[in-house]
């Protein structure tokens, strides 16, 4: 089953953020987009790279009126740890949520059970706590913050326009499609 247009499920986690130690909730995410970015875990190899794109990418996110939570299984100690020693780590301000519980990993359906570590995975939800977009890659693959953030452009386009669509490689700007009987064929 897709979890697209599945509701946000409750959870309560940690997150290290900007030198603080901060209680997030299901409740806080409401109301605005939001991006949960899933990786495997702290002190690897092709999560930095990741997150530190997604760094990159955050103030215009904010922008957006997007939040990002990255998610690992490790804690938010961890998380600390690692923000503290590591230059590109360290110029994250998203929130890294901690999840040794695997509660948001079993809730985004991402958890490898016999190994207590998360997919790389990436789910943007709406404000009304509805996952609108996911990603799942394998471990090795890295994945793209400058496409995520034109694919939660294109979704906030879609929520604000309804009766239109966005094609393939849409950008802001771009022509939309309204799907109707007269394009069947002609496209």
């Amino acid at each position: 089953m897709s979890l697209i247009n599945t509701e946000l499920k409750p959870f309560a986690a940690t997150a290290f953020r900007n030198g603080e130690f901060v209680d997030v909730t299901d409740a806080d995410v409401r109301g605005k987009w939001a991006v949960f970015f899933f990786y495997p875990a702290d002190f690897t190899f092709v999560c930095p790279t990741e997150l530190g794109d997604l760094a990159d990418h955050y103030a215009e996110l904010q922008q957006l009126g997007v939040e990002v939570y990255s998610v690992s299984t490790d804690t938010h100690f961890t998380h600390k740890a690692w923000h503290g020693s590591s230059e590109t780590i360290g110029k994250i301000n998203y929130f890294m949520l901690g999840d040794p519980t695997t509660t948001l990993s079993r809730n985004f359906e991402i958890l490898r059970e016999n190994e207590g570590l998360a997919d790389r995975g990436t789910f943007v939800v709406d404000p009304e706590g509805r996952i609108q977009i996911l990603e799942i890659t394998a471990e090795g693959i890295g994945r793209n913050a400058a496409e995520l953030v034109r694919k939660i452009k294109a979704a906030q386009y879609v929520a604000a326009h309804p009766g239109e669509v966005c094609p393939a490689k849409w950008e802001e700007g771009a022509e939309t499609l309204a799907p109707s009987l007269d394009l069947v064929g002609k496209i």
